[in-house]
């Protein structure tokens, strides 16, 4: 059922979802909008309460949903990242499908129709995993060893909500997206996971061995935060 919440600075549309199992009033934020979730008994003056008591954070919300990064666009000129700098897509028609090849600047991308935005979209990608294992295998050798733990194996991840993960077998898993990011970013995900080889936990002792690896790791955990939905759209 489409509402319409009235505010002093104009009116939100929401979505009202009844439901007779729900037991409490829920507001949810995506890429439609607001959902607000009542249970089928719920008293309507208790929910227009909490919608006005929320209303700040629902216009927060709302105003950062508004500022997301624009969907990629797998065209010639198209901008990318690379370890935190801004590097230019380049697509060429070629009677073959050809090997990427990567100037410092631009990423030159060949293949008989350049226009195969999925097939540009997975060119792409092959190039980033291939450079993110290179990057990851360095710097986990290069802390690890500062650290004193041998991690047993190091994975290239996709996972949606997680930029990195360890185990008990000592394996390391990180998301090849993060390659996109600028290197202190990348030396706080790695000094984390390989922290787990020492602690696997997220107890006071864990951060302190974190810290020893990155001393800044507080700031580039907030910079991921915020930096998360653009590295998302590749």
């Amino acid at each position: 059922m489409e509402k319409l919440l009235q505010l002093p600075t104009g009116p939100i549309p929401y979505t009202l979802k009844v439901s007779a199992n729900r037991r409490t009033i829920g507001l949810r934020i995506d890429e439609r909008g607001l959902t607000v979730h009542i249970p089928k008994c719920a008293a309507w003056s208790n929910v227009e309460k909490l919608l006005h008591e929320k209303s700040a954070w629902i216009l927060s919300k709302l105003a950062l949903r508004e500022r997301a990064p624009a969907p990629m666009e797998w065209t010639d000129g198209a901008p990318l990242l690379h370890l935190g700098q801004d590097i230019r897509l380049c697509l060429h028609q070629d009677a073959r499908n050809r090997m990427f090849e990567f100037d410092g600047a631009t990423l030159y991308i060949s293949q008989p129709n350049p226009n195969d935005t999925a097939a540009v979209q997975r060119k792409v990608t092959q190039w980033y995993r291939k450079q993110a294992l290179a990057d990851f295998t360095r710097r986990i050798e290069l802390l690890a060893a500062k650290l004193g733990v041998t991690p047993t194996a190091l994975f290239l991840s996709s996972a949606k909500t997680r930029w990195g993960s360890c185990n008990s077998k000592g394996e390391i898993r990180l998301h090849w997206r993060l390659i996109q990011a600028p290197p202190h970013i990348i030396h706080y995900v790695v000094a984390h996971e390989l922290a787990h080889l020492k602690e696997m936990n997220h107890s006071p002792k864990f951060w302190a061995w974190v810290e020893k690896l990155c001393p800044n790791y507080s700031t580039a955990r907030q910079e991921l935060k915020v930096l998360s939905a653009q590295l998302h759209l590749v």
